[in-house]
């Protein structure tokens, strides 16, 4: 798959957060990065930045928080459309999660891990 297609299944899974939630989400950019860091080259995904229970009354003005999604190692490991369009989504949502202080064990508690 292409990175302008999977860009593509990263918006779907962005579009399909509920609003209620989506409309929380403050200051965060989310970007598409073809390897994962050399550290790390099996990781789908990153947050860097300050969780919203974690940020002062003052963050206004702040770089954007940033959540990486990163296309080789997913298309690496699925083995259909199905199970790649499951595994974007599944990353998207744990790494917003992050932006909330949601941390990985509670995630992968709840099927995001």
């Amino acid at each position: 798959m292409d990175r302008a297609e999977f860009e593509a299944l990263v918006d779907r899974a962005l579009d399909d957060i509920p609003d209620e939630i989506a409309n929380l989400v403050e200051n965060v950019v989310v970007l598409v990065e073809d390897e994962a860091p050399a550290h790390d080259p099996d990781l789908l995904g990153l947050y860097e930045g300050f969780a919203l229970t974690d940020r002062q009354a003052n963050h206004a003005g702040a770089l954007p928080d940033r959540i990486f999604v990163f296309r080789e190692p997913i298309l690496d490991m699925c083995s259909d459309v199905d199970e790649l369009v499951d595994e974007v989504r599944i990353t998207v949502v744990h790494e917003i999660a992050h932006h909330f202080g949601i941390d990985d064990d509670r995630l992968h508690a709840l099927g995001y891990g």
